[in-house]
């Protein structure tokens, strides 16, 4: 019955696959099986979820505060570690102020509505993450998408926005997460701060990996950027996510965000977690320029075996296939050559572009590319 009320292509049908760790971090195991399979999937950038020390955080913070917070921020729910990680973030990315979300999409949620009303209007670019649009929705916001990292389509519907009411709300990603692009962030705060709009940059992917010291791309730039949002679900290897503004713009939060008032507060053994992960991206201030080098070597390789060369400079390298089922195809033919690279298709990206998403971990071991390009060598 659930099949014919959601008539779905197979090759675009979603499934649930569970993996159990493998012996090294960067190894994950097919529960049905015994077959050790390289991760070039996930966003464990600097391979810090299975990191002794963040795990020791973690593990001490469960036992000291248990596996739950038991409450929302503003009853129970905060702890000192709370407090402690909310203000090594803000000095860290030099902003005001941080509060921290349970999760990227609930906190995305929260700085769309918190920029935005129903008379605003807000411009996304148009490979924006889900999360940010449901956010839009949320706010009943008037939505323009402009072209991928196009500051010149930008700029003039910006123009064309000169005699709006209220301010104007530009949003965007340091890093995208399918396509592995980044935008030109100065040159789009100097039209957000000439044209008098707020800027809102999603920096999950980002954190960690880019900008000086891994502080991501918006380290440096403040007004006109309004919010940051970050998650530590990807190089911090925790869970959870916070935003990063001014004061004016974080007491708002406070005192009116529902996403922020109305939920259980992040768990501490995650907060421990990513404090512990903070504490060693800040120890360890090349691991993301020298992720980035890597990727580019990968990225080279790739275009010399005939590939179109992924754009980008970050660690996720799309493999454009175009047609779904030829995408699942190559996923299991890297499978098979024991490498994980799952295949995106559409809704996830447009139409036509299924591809594999390579993700490079700091961790991985040598020879991996050369087994990558052996695996697609032999297709």
């Amino acid at each position: 019955m659930r099949d014919q009320a959601f008539p779905i292509h197979p090759a675009r049908r979603r499934r649930l696959r569970s993996w159990d760790s493998g012996r090294e971090p960067w190894q994950l195991r097919d529960p049905s099986g015994t077959r050790q399979l390289l991760d070039l999937a996930s966003n464990d950038y600097l391979g810090l979820s299975r990191h002794p020390t963040v795990v020791a955080a973690a593990m001490e913070a469960m036992a000291s505060d248990g596996v739950g917070a038991g409450g929302s921020r503003l009853i129970t729910g905060t702890r000192p570690r709370h407090l402690e990680l909310e203000s090594g973030l803000a000095t860290w990315l030099d902003r005001n102020r941080v509060l921290l979300f349970p999760s990227g999409f609930q906190a995305n949620i929260a700085a769309v509505t918190a920029l935005s009303e129903r008379h605003t209007t807000v411009l996304v670019d148009r490979l924006i993450h889900h999360s940010l649009l449901a956010g839009i929705r949320t706010s009943g916001a008037r939505l323009q998408r402009f072209a991928h990292n196009d500051l010149q389509d930008l700029d003039q519907r910006l123009q064309r926005l000169k005699h709006a009411t209220t301010t104007p709300l530009v949003v965007t990603e340091s890093l995208f997460s399918m396509e592995g692009t980044s935008p030109d962030l100065k040159g789009m705060a100097d039209l957000c701060a000439h044209h008098g709009a707020h800027l809102l940059v999603d920096e999950a992917h980002g954190l960690g990996v880019l900008g000086p010291e891994g502080r991501g791309l918006c380290h440096g730039l403040r007004q006109p950027v309004a919010l940051v949002s970050g998650t530590f679900g990807k190089a911090f290897g925790s869970g959870g996510a916070f935003l990063a503004g001014d004061n004016t713009t974080m007491e708002r939060l406070l005192q009116t965000s529902g996403a922020f008032r109305y939920t259980t507060a992040l768990a501490p053994p995650l907060v421990a977690g990513a404090q512990a992960a903070l504490n060693l991206i800040q120890s360890n201030p090349t691991w993301g320029s020298e992720l980035c080098q890597r990727s580019e070597s990968w990225r080279t390789a790739l275009m010399n075996q005939g590939w179109p060369r992924p754009p980008g400079s970050g660690p996720v390298l799309p493999l454009l296939v175009g047609g779904d089922q030829d995408a699942l195809d190559l996923q299991q033919e890297l499978e098979q050559a024991g490498l994980l690279s799952v295949a995106i298709r559409p809704p996830t990206v447009p139409e036509g572009t299924a591809r594999l998403r390579l993700v490079l971990r700091r961790d991985l071991p040598e020879g991996t590319l050369e087994q990558l390009l052996a695996a697609l060598c032999a297709r």
